[in-house]
C-alpha cells in the first residue's frame, strides 16, 4: 500500500472535513472507508432534509452537548454554526434558517453537497480508499486493513485520525466495532447506548392498530425538570420523534436503572389550564366527549386516544380535572429502542483519554473525531455540528504534531 502522510479511518463528515483541512495545509492524506461508499448515514440523514446546524445563540446552543459542553466547547466555538454555513455556502449547497431556527442547505439534501465536497477533496489531492476494513495493527505497529477480498494491506502514516462513528448505524458502517481494539490498548470506553431513540409504552390494542404511523403535534414533553416542545410519533411499540428525542437521555437512565419512567405530556402548551378548563365548561347537551375535546380543547384525534391511555379507564367529567389531565397526561415508559434504531449513540472515548488536539494519550499520532467521543445531543443540527468541529479541531491538532520540530 502507498505511503501518505496521514491516514483517515472513516469517512463520515469528521473524516471528510479533516482531511480536506489537512490537505489544504499540502499534506498527502488518504481516506479508509470500509463501505463502498464514503458517507451513507450522512446521506441517509439528508433524504428528509439535510439539517446542518441550528441558529440559537452559541451559549444555548452548546448547553444541548450537556455533561459534555466543557469538553467540546472549545472545538464547537473555533468552528461554530456559522462557519459551517459558510463552508457549505462555499461548495454552492447555500444554505437558509427554517421557522424552527434549523439551518438547511437550500437543496433540502446531501447528495449535491456531498458531490460537491468529494470533488474538492479528488482536486486537492485526497485518495478514497473504499472497502477496507480497518483491524488494528500489526505487531510493528503498521495500521492494518483487510479488503473486500480478503488481502490484508499495512500501512505506516504519520499520523492517524479515527473517524469511524458510533454504533447506531450497522448497516451503514456505524457498528462500534472499533471498541475492542481500542479497550485492547488500554483506551477507556463509556459503553455506548442508543440517543435520539424511541422508547416502549404498553399501548391498547387500539392505539396500536389505529394510530400507529400517526404524528403526534404540538406538544410539550416534561421529565426530570426538563421540557421540550415539538412533536412526536406514535408507533406499534411505543412513542419516538423529535421531543421525544431531546429527552432521551435522561430517560434512557431512568429507565436503565428503574426499568421504566413517566412521561409527562402537555396536550396544549399554548393555552393555560383555567383557560382551558373554562373551554371545557361549554359542552352542548348530547355532545360527545370526543367531539366536545376536539372543539372545545383543539384536540386532534391522536390526542384523545393519548388522553384516554394515560387515564387508563373514564376519562373525568369534571372540567377542571380534564383540564389537569390534558396538560399533565402522564405516560409510562418500558423499554428504550435498541441502539442499531437509535439515530445516534451516547458513550464513546471519555474525555480523559484525549488531549486538547484530540490525540490519544496512549496512542500518540493516533487522533479521534467525530461520533467515536463520549458526547450525545439532540436532533436539530447539533449532532453533525459536533462531528465537523471535531474533525476540525483533531485535523488542527494533526497539523500541530507534524509541525512540530524535533527534539
Amino acid at each position: 500500500m502507498s505511503e501518505a502522510d496521514i491516514a483517515i479511518i472513516g469517512a463520515g463528515p469528521a473524516g471528510l472535513i479533516a482531511a480536506e483541512r489537512l490537505a489544504q495545509a499540502g499534506h498527502r492524506v488518504a481516506l479508509y472507508e470500509r463501505m463502498p461508499s464514503p458517507a451513507r448515514k450522512f446521506l441517509l440523514a439528508g433524504r428528509g432534509g439535510l439539517n446542518l446546524t441550528h441558529s440559537e445563540p452559541l451559549d444555548g446552543f452548546l448547553d444541548r452537548y450537556g455533561e459534555a459542553r466543557d469538553w467540546l466547547e472549545p472545538a464547537i466555538r473555533a468552528f461554530p454554526p456559522e462557519a459551517l454555513r459558510d463552508w457549505a455556502d462555499g461548495l454552492g449547497a447555500e444554505s437558509f434558517v427554517g421557522s424552527s431556527g434549523r439551518v438547511f442547505p437550500k437543496a433540502m439534501k446531501a447528495s449535491p453537497l456531498l458531490r460537491a465536497w468529494l470533488a474538492r477533496l479528488a482536486g486537492l489531492g485526497v485518495r478514497l480508499q473504499s472497502g477496507r476494513l480497518w483491524t488494528g495493527w500489526d505487531e510493528n505497529g503498521a495500521l492494518r486493513f483487510t479488503t473486500r477480498d480478503g488481502t490484508v494491506e499495512t500501512l505506516r502514516p504519520a499520523a492517524t485520525l479515527l473517524a469511524l462513528g458510533g454504533a447506531s448505524w450497522p448497516r451503514l458502517g456505524s457498528d462500534g466495532g472499533w471498541q475492542e481494539t481500542l479497550a485492547a490498548r488500554g483506551v477507556a470506553i463509556a459503553p455506548l447506548r442508543p440517543a435520539n431513540a424511541g422508547f416502549s409504552v404498553d399501548w391498547s390494542a387500539l392505539m396500536r392498530e389505529r394510530f400507529a404511523g400517526v404524528p403526534l403535534k404540538r406538544i410539550a414533553l416534561s421529565f426530570a425538570g426538563r421540557r421540550a416542545m415539538g412533536e412526536a410519533m406514535i408507533d406499534r411499540g411505543g412513542i419516538e420523534g423529535g421531543a421525544i428525542y431531546a429527552l432521551s437521555g435522561p430517560l434512557r437512565e431512568v429507565i436503565a436503572c428503574d426499568g421504566r419512567a413517566e412521561l409527562a405530556i402537555d396536550l396544549r402548551p399554548d393555552l393555560g389550564e383555567a383557560a382551558l378548563a373554562a373551554r371545557l365548561e361549554r359542552r352542548r347537551t348530547g355532545e360527545t366527549l370526543s367531539n366536545h375535546l376536539r372543539k372545545a380543547a383543539g384536540l386532534s384525534p391522536v390526542a384523545i386516544a393519548v388522553l384516554r391511555e394515560a387515564a387508563g379507564g373514564p376519562l373525568p367529567a369534571e372540567p377542571a380535572a380534564l383540564a389537569r389531565l390534558i396538560k399533565t397526561a402522564s405516560l409510562r415508559l418500558t423499554g428504550t429502542a435498541p441502539i442499531t434504531r437509535a439515530i445516534s449513540t451516547a458513550g464513546g472515548i471519555r474525555a480523559e483519554e484525549v488531549d486538547a488536539g484530540f490525540m490519544l494519550k496512549r496512542l500518540p499520532g493516533v487522533f479521534v473525531a467525530g461520533e467515536m467521543l463520549d458526547w450525545e445531543a439532540p436532533t436539530g443540527g447539533y449532532l453533525l455540528q459536533a462531528c465537523f468541529a471535531t474533525g476540525v479541531a483533531a485535523a488542527e491538532g494533526i497539523e500541530r504534531l507534524l509541525n512540530k520540530p524535533s527534539s
